[in-house]
């Protein structure tokens, strides 16, 4: 059964636009490595500085390893954090932001 993990990040002020171009043209080699790692979605809002992602994933962790070193991850990930406020180095065990609540 896939995991649905939210996820928070923020923008260093004046990135908006750099952040909107740069997923208004996703790399389609990127694109190829979520799905091989497993994400089924991945949706992102953002007001003003701060960016919620929601993604659907198999399974959150295995995906994070898969992509840490990947080929088409690795300059996505340079190019995000001269936009981010805190870089994601896929070093951690991050598991998404906990779930509080949930309509029953």
């Amino acid at each position: 059964m896939p995991e649905t993990i939210a996820l928070h990040t923020r923008l260093k002020p004046g990135a908006e636009d750099a952040y909107a171009d740069a997923h208004a043209n996703i790399p389609p080699e990127l694109v190829t490595a979520l799905k091989d790692a497993g994400v089924r979605n991945w949706r992102i809002w953002r007001s003003c500085l701060e960016l919620f992602h929601l993604v659907e994933v198999d399974d959150y962790q295995a995906m994070r390893r898969a992509l840490a070193d990947h080929p088409a991850n690795v300059p996505w990930q340079a190019r995000m954090a001269k936009l981010l406020a805190v870089e994601d180095d896929y070093s951690g065990t991050d598991s998404g932001i906990p779930k509080v609540w949930e309509l029953p």
